[in-house]
């Protein structure tokens, strides 16, 4: 692949992340309430499948913009939300850091 396909892809792919962002940055907002719910012991069971859908959208989705290690975060997330009745509060540390780095990850690629 030459250096004008490249580039057309990168701006096709540009185009995409800009159409797109609210909706990961609405998901990313999703995971940050969930986590901070289950720290607080309040994570309704609503929260928490609304926290598993979202972040296996994003663990597909960062691929796609080539955000591996958003993938990767967001696959542990929704291990962590899916893998039992209700997440520990323990882990609660645990899901506040990942959802700040995803956050973190999405704001760094615009």
């Amino acid at each position: 692949m030459d250096s004008v396909e490249q580039n057309a892809i990168n701006q096709a792919l540009d185009g995409l992340w800009a159409r797109f962002l609210p909706l990961i940055e609405d998901r990313v907002e999703i995971l940050d309430s969930a986590a901070a719910a289950c720290a607080a012991n309040r994570l309704s069971i609503e929260q928490q499948q609304a926290a598993v859908a979202a972040a296996h959208k994003l663990a597909g989705v960062l691929g796609t913009f080539g955000l591996t290690e958003g993938t990767v975060l967001a696959r542990e997330l929704e291990m962590l939300y899916s893998g039992q009745s209700s997440p520990d509060p323990a882990l609660g540390a645990r899901l506040v850091s990942i959802a700040a780095q995803l956050r973190s990850i999405v704001q760094n690629r615009k």
